[in-house]
């Protein structure tokens, strides 16, 4: 195996890598198997052509392809091992050159983790929290949580008190005159919440 790693961007680059003769004739022995068995040639039994003829009628190279499909895996696990790379991503890959008798020689783009340099963190200083929790805090916090889960029951026969939630039409005016954004139909307030600083006009 050969393989060779170059750096092109913070965390991609180029991976060049060859398949040798071994893995090649593996690849091909393989490739021809599976063709074979749906090959129909005059003067033989389905699935029983000869390699040789089948080199003669159609060429090795018909073969090329399926072997590559067939060995790429394994000899690009094998590759990014022996360049020191951990991709984090699908590669792309395309072949350089595929001459018979030759190695194949594939490229591919890789993309890996990023190199992460840790600043100066020894020695710093950290002002503790106070994680004490008091009882005022508790009964506040449940309060806001009754107050979320609470549902509006209807009074009837009753004049509104404070806390009660109330429907309202106002309008509002400064000076006399009405302003934008200072009218509204079927408002909910809260009597004694302080929420509402308008001046009204009740209808």
């Amino acid at each position: 195996m050969s393989a060779k790693w170059e750096k092109k961007e913070t965390n991609k680059g180029e991976l060049t890598f060859e398949i040798g003769a071994d893995e090649i004739k593996k690849g091909l022995d393989q490739a021809f198997a599976r063709t074979k068995k749906n090959l129909a040639v005059p003067g033989f039994r389905k699935g029983k052509v000869p390699r040789q003829i089948f080199n003669q009628m159609y060429g090795e190279e018909a073969l090329y392809q399926d072997a590559l499909n067939i060995v790429l895996p394994d000899v690009y696990e094998a590759a990014i091992e022996e360049a020191g790379i951990e991709p984090v991503d699908q590669p792309e890959i395309n072949v350089e050159s595929m001459e018979k008798g030759q190695p194949w020689v594939l490229k591919a783009v890789v993309t890996v983790k990023p190199d992460v340099k840790l600043g100066d963190y020894k020695g710093l200083s950290v002002t503790k929290q106070n994680t004490r929790v008091y009882q005022k805090d508790i009964d506040a916090e449940l309060e806001r949580r009754r107050q979320q889960q609470a549902e509006l029951v209807l009074k009837e026969d009753e004049a509104a008190a404070k806390g009660d939630t109330v429907t309202i039409d106002f309008d509002g005016y400064v000076d006399g005159k009405q302003f934008d954004g200072g009218k509204a139909d079927n408002y909910s307030l809260e009597l004694g919440s302080n929420s509402f600083i308008l001046a009204l006009k009740t209808n």
